[in-house]
């Protein structure tokens, strides 16, 4: 029993380091490199290679560093044989049992598609679906591994503040609270924010509810955008996203899309490594794995651009489909609607607009606006901007510090300085026991994205249908049903019961957030339009144009509340653990 006729040696391979995403049993590894292939020609990050050479072959990280790339989850889809695998995944399920929702990514506002896979109430994973004119097949790793923020630091029952702390409330209580400190407040002392991650029937829902009260201080743009309040064209990413590869000459303007759409920057990436593109950058450098000129890293250089002194205004001429791309960078300064005045009119005088015939072959439209927020497009379509006499978001902040608004209903807003609401009251309606939580008089729990059927308008316009997969935890309550029940306690009932007459009035608003999946035609523009977009003014010539994304990887309160991103953030953001090596 104990006979065997094997007699060469077992080759048995030692296990690599690969970061904290990435668990390896290299045993296994039959050297396709397909991981190899990924890392350089898709993700554009030359981390992995093989070293050896015959039986000794094997694959490994350089000097065995952590695979230092946004993207590297993809790498496990791509393994044929299981050498690589999802380390923060490991021994928790199996995958036949696990119940498989369609969904959509809001971690960032590219729409990734994705499907959420569950069981018994939880979310153990999420992997990409394809859609070639989105995604194609890759997702990033906060969209990938971010998912065990969804079962930490949840809020699961309504709070109200007394005596300086938060204490556990009925949903009738919390109401209450509010609709009393509503009825003694005048609708110019009130403000609403929508946060990034909402979808678009809860940003309806709230519209309604302010707009029957009278408050016209409404704002989406918590970071200080100034994008949005003009043609729809002006706030899209009109190129669209399959369209980047058609492009031959690129301008990025206060924008970083390695960290802000890291699948947007494959793409780019793709573009470069089969065409001739010249890419230029204006703002602060950054790693985008691909060659970019780097033109300056102020507003200054864009007037030269836009009056044709500057070189790169000649290759934009010169193009055939030029395109820009205007990041938060740009839009979040103060200065940011002149900005995107100027964007504008480098847009027109370049011939990245017109119809077909003119310098853009094909009527082609290369202005393009990188929005962050998941759920800004969406916003801007529903008009959760300021209303007549409203305050923008920096003019809200103003109130609140100087006693000028009392009362703030924040909408999963948690991106800004939290501190400046003063002595306002505020309601935070959310998911997680963030920022906003922590400053909230009373609180009203939300579902998450993957708690609610909702509807996710990308950056290039695209409307998506996102599936719930599980329900909210505990008493939460999906968006818009909270804000419909609230409207009768306050007597403003909002005009729907159900999911399907809210909907039809959201697509009585915006016809086209009903067209799912579908890319607006931006192509054919009037140039002319284009000169009234943004507003003509003085520019910061001095300061930089820097992305206001710091860390990749802790970017809203599921990711902040996710152990996976909180490691990811230390070994590749602030370098904590240089080597966590098993």
């Amino acid at each position: 029993a104990n006979f065997h006729r094997f007699n060469e040696n077992k080759r048995a391979v030692e296990d690599k380091y690969m970061g904290p995403l990435i668990k390896t049993i290299m045993t296994r590894c039959i050297q396709c490199t397909r991981c190899v292939r990924f890392a350089t020609e898709v993700a554009g990050v030359p981390d992995l290679g093989g070293t050896g050479r015959g039986e000794d072959l094997e694959i490994m990280t350089y000097l065995d560093k952590a695979f230092d790339s946004e993207l590297s989850g993809n790498a496990v889809d791509l393994c044929p044989v299981g050498a690589l695998t999802h380390k923060p995944w490991a021994f928790i399920y199996r995958p036949w049992e696990l119940r498989k929702t369609p969904s959509i990514d809001v971690h960032d506002a590219q729409g990734c598609n994705i499907r959420v896979d569950s069981r018994s109430g939880q979310v153990l994973r999420i992997l990409p679906r394809i859609n070639e004119a989105v995604n194609e097949e890759w997702i990033s790793d906060k969209s990938r591994y971010a998912c065990d923020g969804l079962r930490s630091q949840r809020l699961d029952r309504p709070y109200i503040r007394k005596e300086g702390k938060l204490v556990p409330a009925s949903w009738g209580e919390a109401f209450e609270a509010v609709a009393a400190h509503i009825r003694n407040t005048r609708p110019e002392r009130m403000a609403a924010i929508v946060g990034d991650l909402a979808a678009a029937e809860e940003i309806k829902a709230l519209k309604d509810l302010m707009r029957s009260l009278g408050v016209a201080n409404l704002e989406c743009r918590q970071d200080g955008a100034k994008a949005g309040g003009g043609p729809r064209q002006s706030y899209l990413f009109n190129t669209t996203i399959a369209g980047v590869e058609f492009a031959d000459a690129l301008l990025l303007i206060g924008c970083n899309p390695r960290w802000e759409a890291p699948v947007l920057n494959a793409r780019i990436h793709k573009t470069w490594l089969n065409s001739a593109i010249r890419i230029a950058n204006v703002g602060v450098p950054y790693n985008l794995t691909y060659p970019v000129e780097q033109l300056g890293g102020s507003a200054s250089v864009l007037r030269g651009i836009a009056d044709g002194s500057h070189e790169f205004a000649r290759t934009l001429r010169d193009a055939k489909r030029p395109m820009l791309i205007l990041g938060p960078g740009a839009l979040a300064r103060t200065d940011g609607a002149a900005i995107i005045n100027l964007a504008a009119r480098i847009a027109s005088d370049t011939g990245m607009i017109g119809p077909a015939g003119s310098p853009a072959e094909g009527g082609w439209n290369g202005f393009n606006v990188l929005h962050t927020a998941a759920s800004r497009v969406a916003a801007l379509d529903l008009g959760f901007v300021p209303g007549e006499g409203g305050r923008d978001m920096a003019a809200i902040l103003d109130g609140t510090s100087s006693g000028e608004i009392d009362f703030v209903w924040l909408l999963g807003a948690d991106e800004f300085d939290l501190n400046r609401l003063g002595n306002a009251f505020v309601v935070y309606q959310g998911t997680h026991g963030d920022a906003g939580a922590h400053h909230a008089d009373v609180i009203l729990p939300g579902a998450a994205y993957t708690e609610q059927d909702g509807i996710y308008v990308n950056f290039e316009g695209r409307p998506q249908f996102a599936e719930r997969a599980i329900f909210p935890p505990g008493q939460a309550k999906e968006g818009w049903a909270i804000l419909r029940a609230f409207s009768d306690v306050i007597g403003q009932r909002l005009p729907y019961d159900n999911r399907v007459e809210l909907r039809r009035g959201l697509f009585a608003d915006a016809p086209h957030l009903a067209n799912q999946n579908a890319s607006p035609q931006s192509a054919g523009a009037d140039p002319a339009v284009w000169s009234n977009i943004g507003v003509a003014g003085e520019i910061d010539e001095r300061a930089p144009l820097a992305s206001p994304i710091s860390d990749f990887y802790l970017t809203n309160p599921i990711a902040r509340a996710s152990e996976t991103m909180a490691e990811c953030s230390k070994v590749y953001v602030t370098g904590a653990l240089k080597i966590a090596a098993e």
